[in-house]
């Protein structure tokens, strides 16, 4: 039987839904033995490969960058999966969306026009953070800040065996 091709991505977000997904502990071996992950911040792949089954994405949509690979994400992804509160509403990242661009930047960079940040070298932020939904069609909803291991297991154990999870309560949405 073929090994289901996972990825795992991160966009602005705290990294906590990934550290969730490491707290599968044990039952990482049972991920290992049905999926390969092919693309990760936990592991070294630098391109989003052609062919993926099941994307995890962390993070809302907070910058150019996060933009670009998130429609090139979905043109090669089967299954997309919202991962977590700041995907699924934009949640903490969102916060700073009442605040003109402008005010950010001199905020944190101390001027508006920070060397680089137009060049290239720091992706240009979009005027808002969006949640994955609001740029492209989302599959599943997995919410939670971060979403529990078993959250995370009663979504991927079904979609490792082939079946589709079951969707109860606040466990798992559909999109």
């Amino acid at each position: 039987m073929r090994k289901l091709r996972v990825a795992t991505v991160w966009f602005s977000g705290c990294s906590g839904c990934h550290m969730s997904f490491l707290d599968l502990d044990e039952r990482l071996l049972e991920f290992a033995e049905r999926a390969e992950l092919v693309f990760s911040p936990i592991v070294d792949v630098k391109e989003f490969p052609e062919d993926v089954d099941v994307v995890l994405i962390e993070g809302a949509v907070g910058n150019t960058a996060h933009l670009r690979e998130l429609l090139e994400i979905r043109t090669k992804a089967k299954i997309l999966v919202a991962f977590g509160d700041c995907a699924v509403t934009g949640n903490v990242p969102s916060l700073r969306n009442p605040l003109p661009r402008e005010e950010v930047l001199a905020t944190v960079y101390g001027t508006v026009d920070p060397p680089g940040l137009e060049e290239g070298e720091v992706p240009k932020f979009l005027p808002q953070a969006l949640p994955l939904h609001a740029v492209v069609p989302v599959d599943y909803f997995l919410p939670g800040c971060p979403p529990s291991a078993e959250r995370i297991w009663k979504f991927l154990r079904p979609v490792l065996l082939g079946q589709r999870p079951e969707l109860s309560g606040a466990d798992i949405k559909l999109g």
